[in-house]
């Protein structure tokens, strides 16, 4: 008997808002008609009839307002005291008025299922109920006729009203927990954006500087050299610009024979001696996201070497092994510098290792003897026969 389906969930802010659930709220106000009707035909006096229709305004608007607390909480024993003064108000209108005015119990038990939390709501329900099947013992007439049709109503209206503020606030929460998913893909989004951009600039960045350094010291003696230099920076330069904007719109996919190739470029301009790989066949390879990740994992690799390592030479090696979980694709990255056991991962590895677990695979890293070793493990394809 109310109108919290209209906006549920939501506080009635505009004037609008609120004019449409007191329209729903009215409607079900017209089983009021017993006592509207006593009023009007029944031949009270002049001072019972104004006490009767102020009573009744009073109720009506005791009754709306603890309505429009449905699903918007509160202190319980405010809530409390109110449908007690309800109550109290309809206890004395059925004593001076008579039976007519017991249809007021039904609307106190429905304001207690939706004003009030369920525990409390479970006890306040049955009470309304009970002092209504009392009154109408007390009194006089053949009032206790009415106290089947007017119990089921209240019983059945409290307890489900009760359901709808569940309901209210089960909606609530679920408004609260998508804005939370929102909240963290966005964070996600932002952390993938942030590795991405590490992995490609770091690289590029680190190429176009030792181009940079190199094409200065040739610039003076061998001009033409320099020149081809610098024709690389803005190959290197467009192609960082490329991969900057393919990872920002979530298009970009890195593979293992680009990355191979990169590397090749990046190790020969650094002076570091390589060994690497073919790449594997599209027929044989790794499924997309296993391939990605080890790319990704080639690119960090090198850039290290390039810009941390020292080292004079690095060897990278690509096998297929079977595991008890299943076949694996190992990348393996060797070099002979200063490797560093112990210390802490930078930005780079941490990222790394995120984009492999996420990938099914696994990362380690670690000085050994005369270097640094990086091998990443993911989930494989058939491998070659």
């Amino acid at each position: 008997m109310s109108g919290v389906g209209v906006g549920i969930g939501q506080r009635p802010d505009t004037p609008g808002q609120k004019a449409v659930k007191v329209l729903w709220t009215g409607v079900w106000l017209v089983f009021l008609g017993a006592p509207v009707r006593d009023l009007l035909t029944a031949g009270h006096g002049p001072v019972a009839l104004v006490l009767g229709w102020a009573g009744l305004a009073v109720f009506v608007v005791g009754y709306t307002l603890l309505i429009f607390r449905t699903g918007h909480g509160g202190r319980s024993e405010v809530v409390l005291g109110s449908l007690a003064a309800l109550a109290a108000e309809s206890t004395a209108l059925v004593l001076a008025f008579g039976e007519a005015w017991l249809v007021l119990f039904v609307y106190v038990a429905i304001a207690s299922g939706a004003a009030l939390p369920p525990r409390a709501a479970r006890w306040s329900i049955p009470a309304a109920s009970a002092l209504m099947a009392g009154l109408a013992l007390a009194v006089p007439g053949n009032a206790e006729r009415l106290i089947l049709p007017l119990l089921v109503p209240a019983l059945l209206g409290g307890f489900a009203m009760t359901g709808v503020r569940e309901l209210i606030r089960t909606t609530i929460a679920l408004r609260e927990a998508r804005a939370t998913v929102a909240q963290l893909a966005a964070n996600e989004e932002r952390l993938r954006l942030a590795r991405d951009l590490h992995d490609l600039l770091g690289h590029s960045l680190s190429l176009i500087t030792l181009k940079s350094e190199l094409a200065g010291r040739m610039l003076p003696d061998h001009p033409d050299r320099a020149a081809r230099q610098i024709t690389d920076i803005e190959q290197v330069s467009r192609q960082a610009l490329v991969d900057v904007r393919e990872a920002v719109t979530g298009y970009r996919r890195a593979r293992l024979a680009t990355e191979l190739a990169g590397a090749r470029v990046a190790l020969t301009a650094a002076g570091v001696s390589f060994e690497l790989p073919s790449a594997p066949a599209p027929a044989d390879g790794p499924p997309e996201a296993s391939e990605e990740a080890l790319a990704w994992a080639l690119r960090e690799a090198v850039t290290n070497v390039v810009r941390h390592s020292g080292a004079r030479h690095c060897a990278v090696e690509l096998l297929h092994r079977a595991t008890p979980d299943g076949p694996v694709l190992e990348l393996s990255v060797r070099d002979d510098g200063s490797g560093r056991p112990g210390s802490a991962p930078g930005n780079g590895l941490t990222g790394l290792a995120e984009r492999l677990e996420r990938a099914g695979g696994t990362l380690e890293t670690g000085g050994v003897r005369r270097g640094f070793l990086l091998v990443a493990r993911v989930p494989a394809g058939p491998g070659p026969a």
